[in-house]
Formats: C-alpha cells, sequence, structure tokens
C-alpha cells in the first residue's frame, strides 16, 4: 500500500489579501540584507509545474517517500524509470525572468543569500552563487550504501545504455523531475547499481519523509539570523521545512514579505503577500531599482 504524505494545507483563520503593490519588496531590497526564499512557483515559467497551484501535480500524481523508495524494489523501478524519462525535459528547463532577477539582485549587493526548496538548479543556471539547496538537486546522485555521489549525467547515460528501447510518452512532468507513466511502462525498465558497491542509488534529493540534513538546517537558520527580511518567493508554505524560516524571522522581529498568487501557510507571519506572477513582479520591482535582469542564461550541461 502506498502511503500518501502530508502535503495539503486548508487556511482555517481570516488571512490577511493579497496585494499587487510591490513598494514593500522594493523597498526591503533597496535597503539591502534580503535573504530569498523560493519555491516551486518561481520555476512554473520554466515550464516546470509546481506542486499546489492552479493544474498542480499533486492533482494527479503523489510524489515518492524515503520510505517507499528504500523498502522496495519495484517502487524503485517505478521511481527510476518515470524519473529517467523526466530528466530528459527537466534538464532542459532554462532559468526564468524571476530567476535571472534574483540574481541581478545578488550581483548588485541587495541580497544576504538564497535558499530554494527547489532540485532543478535554476537559480546556480541564472547566475546566483552561493545558492543553498533545502532540498538538495537532481543534479546529483548517491549511494546509499557507500554514501558516494556522481553525476546525474553519467547515471543517465549509464540508463540509457542498460534500457535501449524504453521510450514511452509520459502524461506529465513533476516538479520533482517525475514523469507520469503507468505501471506497464515501466515493468522492464532495468535499475542500476552503484559502480563503487553495488548499493542502491538514490537522486541526491529530500523525498517526502525524509528529514532535511541537520547542518543544512542549522545553516539556514543561521542565515536568517543574519537576514535583514526574508522574502518568499512561489512557496505555498505547507510543509514545515520551509514554514520553520519562515516563523523564525517572525519570531524574531524580522520582516516576512512574500510574492506568491495563492494564499500560504505563512500568510500570516507576514508584512504582505503579492498575489502576482513571479517574473512580473520580479522584473517590475528591478525595473523600479534600476537593475537590468536581462543577462541571458548560460547553457545547463
Amino acid at each position: 500500500m502506498r502511503m500518501r504524505p502530508t502535503l495539503s494545507w486548508t487556511p482555517t483563520e481570516d488571512l490577511p489579501p493579497g496585494t499587487t503593490d510591490l513598494e514593500p519588496v522594493a523597498d526591503a531590497l533597496s535597503a539591502g540584507g534580503v535573504l530569498v526564499l523560493s519555491g516551486a512557483g518561481i520555476s512554473t515559467e520554466s515550464g516546470i509545474p509546481d506542486y499546489r497551484g492552479e493544474g498542480g501535480s499533486l492533482s494527479r500524481h503523489t510524489p515518492m517517500t524515503y520510505q517507499e523508495f528504500t523498502a522496495s524494489a519495484q517502487a524503485r523501478r517505478r521511481y527510476w524509470a518515470r524519473s529517467h524519462l523526466g530528466w530528459r525535459t527537466f534538464g532542459r528547463a532554462r532559468p526564468n525572468a524571476g530567476h535571472r532577477a534574483v540574481a541581478a539582485f545578488g550581483r548588485h549587493g541587495l541580497l544576504s543569500g538564497v535558499i530554494t526548496q527547489n532540485v532543478d538548479s535554476l537559480h546556480q543556471a541564472a547566475g546566483s552563487e552561493g545558492v543553498v539547496e533545502l532540498h538538495g538537486s537532481l543534479d546529483r546522485v548517491v549511494c546509499l550504501a557507500c554514501g558516494a555521489f556522481s553525476a546525474r549525467r553519467e547515471l543517465a547515460q549509464r540508463l540509457e545504455a542498460a534500457n535501449p528501447d524504453f521510450d514511452p510518452v509520459a502524461a506529465g512532468i513533476n516538479p520533482d523531475g517525475d514523469a507520469d507513466l503507468t505501471d506497464e511502462q515501466v515493468e522492464d525498465f532495468r535499475v542500476l547499481p552503484c559502480v563503487i558497491c553495488g548499493g542502491i542509488l538514490k537522486p541526491d534529493v529530500v523525498f517526502f519523509g525524509e528529514a532535511v540534513p541537520p547542518q543544512r538546517v542549522e545553516q539556514c537558520r543561521e542565515m536568517v539570523r543574519e537576514a535583514a527580511s526574508l522574502l518568499v518567493l512561489g512557496s505555498s508554505l505547507t510543509v514545515m521545512s520551509g514554514l520553520r524560516f519562515v516563523r523564525q524571522a517572525a519570531q524574531a522581529g524580522t520582516p516576512v514579505l512574500i510574492i506568491n498568487r495563492d494564499q500560504t501557510r505563512g500568510d500570516r507571519h507576514a508584512l504582505i503577500r503579492v498575489a502576482l506572477p513571479l517574473g512580473r513582479a520580479l522584473t517590475a520591482v528591478a525595473d523600479r531599482l534600476g537593475i537590468p535582469v536581462d543577462v541571458p542564461d548560460s547553457p545547463r550541461a
């Protein structure tokens, strides 16, 4: 039986309404020391769907849990088959205006750092430096037995060679790089072991039901402590991994500002929630600050 992780959130209180006023965001950025916390919503304009927004993948897709992945060879076959196909599309995604705006703010010294809940590495592709990937990155693979890391592109090449006839049509691609395939489409997929010890390979991402490494959490908490303000971009803050930093900032009296089209679990802790598309909103803020964001993104490996 597949366990569905707790992924939804329903407001139980009256939350402040969203606004279209970007002045507070521009003011915070102009003052500097802004810590960005980004979620799946910043990558939707790059063609990567989010989990909970309009048309979000949770309406049709249950993400793999850590418990299921580690306990079942069949679950690992299903995951790697779907992820291998999804990687072909996911790996071709390019940064959008939102990612480029964040990188531009960083280049102009307005940010204290970037924490992302995303696993797509698009912030780095846009030019942001020192990004903390809270949930890891699909670009890397880790062996659960010996702990060795390797590049995802190397595993992709091995999987291509081991599954030369694997070319199904997916119903969709999800924020975790997982493609929607049926059990019949994946039943013959060959999963490969670690080349060093023969152990189980897993993408270097935090699955649902898996804890974020404590040292990474503490690194992010320290970033929150040092920030002048916290700017949340494209996250519903439904899960605690991101919400805890919003709560920490609010408890310390650090201003929290959110740009997200829908209500979030952190709205009651925020000064404002701007209900605008991220690319449009961040580009408009950059224009107000006289910061160009039209730097072309570099090709991804």
